[in-house]
């Protein structure tokens, strides 16, 4: 590759004009240290965090429409359809008991709180709730 002197000036000019407007985008104190700050802490063992998380539970509606619809809505691999009594029939039979045991720890396709693994066991029951409300 031979490149002559003009065309290492023409591609020197045409890098700076491109660069140069995106690093001075905004280099006010607040904006640099908004940018480098950390975006997490860390606790040792006996510490406590300054400031207590708490989470309210989800309701079942919430749950449903993140987790649970992308299945029950269509009804993938036998899964029961919200709203279908011919598909809840059966489960809601064996008692509720049953129907929570096999939504937290998982049966045949559907994963253990169907892949909310972040979700209570309440949360869990509230999403059947959800789903057979209109039956």
């Amino acid at each position: 590759m031979n490149f002559s002197f003009r065309q290492f000036i023409f591609a020197a000019v045409a890098t700076f004009t491109i660069a140069v407007p995106a690093v001075a985008d905004d280099m006010t104190d607040e904006a640099i240290a908004e940018r480098i700050k950390p975006v997490g802490s860390l606790y040792l063992e006996g510490e406590a965090p300054a400031v207590e998380v708490t989470a309210s539970p989800r309701s079942g509606e919430a749950v449903y429409n993140t987790f649970c619809a992308s299945c029950h809505t269509p009804g993938v691999m036998g899964a029961p359809k919200k709203d279908d009594a011919d598909d809840w029939s059966a489960r809601i039979a064996q008692g509720k008991d049953v129907l929570a045991d096999h939504a937290i720890n998982g049966f045949n396709a559907m994963p253990a709180k169907g892949a909310c693994m972040d979700c209570s066991d309440e949360e869990i029951i509230a999403a059947i709730d959800h789903m057979i409300a209109g039956l």
